[in-house]
């Protein structure tokens, strides 16, 4: 998964709790507006999630302080319940979000084509940022 002379980013962690747990805080809007920022002084006020392929997404981010927010989002090209989901941005850029449980451990791998604007290793902080989110919402609920 490559677009023109560009490389994915892959971000990835341990959720300890069972994969039907990490998929549901990972899928439902409520959930996702608890974990969907990079850092304390953003949140996601808003989300919807329409889980099919061919579905849409949305999810608000701000800045807590009113200064920025955006819409994040995309269509889904493939959704495998407990195991995949894979998506399309407005940009045409891919996702591509693994999921493997084992027991009380689920591996959650996002592998995503990067963007022009920002260096690749801040785009690789910020999803980072918000995976731990994911991780630590997930396990304290």
């Amino acid at each position: 998964m490559t677009t023109a002379n560009k490389t994915t980013i892959t971000v990835e962690t341990t959720v300890q709790a069972p994969v039907e747990k990490v998929w549901k805080y990972w899928t439902q809007p409520e959930h996702i507006t608890q974990w969907c920022q990079a850092s304390d002084d953003w949140h996601a006020p808003a989300a919807t999630n329409d889980l099919r392929t061919g579905g849409a997404f949305s999810t608000t981010m701000a800045a807590k302080d009113g200064s920025f927010s955006f819409d994040f989002g995309g269509v889904y090209t493939q959704v495998d319940e407990h195991k995949v989901i894979a998506y399309t941005m407005g940009d045409e850029r891919k996702v591509l979000i693994t999921f493997s449980g084992d027991g009380n451990t689920t591996k959650v791998t996002e592998t995503f084509d990067p963007e022009d604007t920002n260096p690749a290793d801040m785009q690789k902080s910020g999803w980072q940022a918000i995976l731990d989110n994911f991780k630590k919402y997930t396990e304290n609920n």
